[in-house]
């Protein structure tokens, strides 16, 4: 068992050490010596690793009991809402995300806020730190609390990480984003993100609740009352 946990702080602490360190520090010398296309094969090969190592090392501890608190309505009404914004600004960050490497970013960048970004500027960012928020509080055992930490830890300083990185290779563009969006959530404007990121996060949401079903023997979200 403590070996096990030691595997898995391990695994968790790697997984967040080589995404910092590929996204910042060792980005730009990965970029020279392997070219764009090779430094996203490692990069994705090494996250692939560490997720890997994650898993299984999770799944080697045993899942023990609630460091706190306990299991009733009110901490599963939390989590499940927490979880379904998470999905909602996910759902929302896949449409004209000027953080994600696509082409036309820097246009993404100069143009009016819409969707999940008049929520955050970093709305994929904040849906992991949700979900790691929400899994801390329904399900505080020792193992998740480790994995929902890292997630917690990689996406909240990340997200803060990105804007600087981003700055420096988009100048201009990216500084003109920041004056029109927020870093933290604006949550009086979730309502005026559009139909695809409410539909499908609600749709993310669902499926993904559900599949707590048949993969971990226990109900979630809206299923648990059903």
């Amino acid at each position: 068992m403590e070996s096990a946990m030691t595997s898995l702080i391990a695994a968790s602490i790697a997984f967040v050490g080589t995404h910092f360190a590929m996204s910042h520090p060792l980005r730009a010398p990965m970029v020279r010596a392997f070219g764009i296309s090779g430094f996203l094969g490692v990069y994705s090969l090494v996250s692939a690793g560490c997720m890997a190592w994650m898993y299984f090392a999770f799944d080697a501890v045993d899942a023990g009991l609630a460091l706190w608190g306990g299991f009733g309505d009110a901490v599963w009404i939390v989590a499940s809402i927490l979880t379904l914004l998470a999905m909602i600004l996910f759902a929302g960050s896949l449409i004209g995300n000027p953080a994600l490497p696509a082409p036309g970013a820097e246009a993404a960048a100069r143009a009016e806020p819409g969707g999940v970004f008049k929520v955050t500027r970093h709305p994929m960012m904040w849906g992991f730190a949700l979900w790691a928020l929400s899994h801390m509080i329904a399900a505080p055992t020792p193992r998740t609390l480790v994995v929902a930490l890292a997630v917690l830890v990689l996406a909240l300083v990340g997200a803060h990480l990105q804007d600087r990185k981003k700055a420096v290779l988009m100048g201009e563009a990216w500084r003109e984003w920041e004056s029109k969006t927020s870093y933290w959530p604006r949550w009086g404007k979730l309502l005026t993100v559009g139909l695809f990121p409410l539909i499908g996060g609600s749709a993310i949401w669902l499926a993904t609740t559900w599949a707590h079903i048949p993969l971990g023997g226990w109900e979630a979200g809206i299923w648990r009352w059903l």
